[in-house]
């Protein structure tokens, strides 16, 4: 059986950067046993925060949002696996910090709806837009884990 992975983007937002939470978002996401397919730290210009938040971008708070976003630079990440975007939800916890379980990443690290720490996707067909739009198909790594078969089951690989 051929599975299909699914790419997310992560944004490691500029509140983790500055707390040094760098690390410990990015051993959540591996201990998870998902793949790390590319990364980066980078500054967001304007265009990109504004075709990445275009669902927001004409109401009231989006200006917050935007200075939040330049205010340190973040890191990015393109984590693939099988589930990935489900994974990564549940591993992330909900927009709304405050009501995030304890043991998610948010949960344990923020109580803001702007200052919470990570971007992940939310769907399978945005994970695919918002990876091309942060990553060029030279910085995305096609390769083998050696952890592959203790992750998944036989007939997922």
């Amino acid at each position: 059986m051929n599975p299909t992975y699914e790419k997310s983007l992560i944004i490691i937002k500029p509140d983790a950067v500055q707390r040094n939470l760098i690390g410990e978002i990015i051993k959540r996401i591996e201990r998870k046993g998902l793949k790390i397919v590319g990364m980066k730290m980078m500054s967001i210009e304007d265009t990109t925060l504004e075709e990445h938040y275009a669902h927001i971008k004409d109401k009231p708070f989006f200006p917050g949002i935007r200075d939040f976003m330049k205010s340190s630079p973040v890191i990015v990440m393109a984590v693939d696996g099988i589930n990935t975007i489900s994974s990564l939800r549940l591993l992330v916890g909900p927009t709304k910090a405050w009501e995030a379980n304890a043991g998610t990443i948010r949960g344990d690290f923020s109580l803001s709806t702007q200052s919470n720490i990570i971007h992940a996707s939310d769907s399978v067909e945005n994970g695919e837009i918002e990876v091309k739009r942060f990553f060029k198909d030279d910085e995305i790594f096609d390769y083998q884990k050696i952890d592959t078969d203790f992750i998944y089951a036989e007939h997922k690989k």
